[in-house]
């Protein structure tokens, strides 16, 4: 990953090769989802609105889901550490403001890292940092 900014140093090597080597996930490369920042606790990507819009040209609700649930999942799988994996269980999406076009930028907080659960908040927002829709993610983590 090319636009990579920042990774934990203690991130597990198993989890780095998957990332590095699937660029995020074959969806993720679809639509141009650019992670830029990785980490438990906080993470950021961003995607473009251009190609990813419904019939009336405005970003597709599914988009947001999409990197939400893109930067929840790895965050949550950082968390889990060596030997284990993230497995969504949750996820719900309120939209609160439409785009039809430049880039949705993911912000990923952690809302509580537990030994079995990590639960993340997931804030999109358009070139001026208006929020344009709130997304909450929970995964299960297990052993592999």
């Amino acid at each position: 990953m090319t636009y990579m900014t920042k990774l934990p140093d203690d991130i597990d090597p198993v989890l780095l090769e998957i990332i590095e080597r699937t660029n995020g996930g074959e969806l993720s490369v679809k639509m141009g989802v650019e992670f830029l920042e990785l980490s438990a606790t906080s993470s950021v990507a961003r995607m473009p609105v251009e190609g990813n819009t419904q019939v009336l040209g405005l970003l597709h609700g599914g988009a947001h889901v999409v990197l939400a649930e893109s930067l929840g999942s790895i965050s949550s799988a950082i968390h889990a550490g060596p030997g284990r994996y993230a497995v969504g269980i949750e996820i719900n999406a309120t939209h609160s403001r439409s785009i039809t076009s430049g880039w949705v930028t993911g912000t990923c907080t952690a809302i509580s890292l537990g030994r079995n659960l990590a639960t993340h908040e997931i804030v999109m927002t358009d070139d001026e940092g208006r929020r344009l829709s709130t997304v909450r993610m929970t995964n299960f983590l297990r052993d592999r």
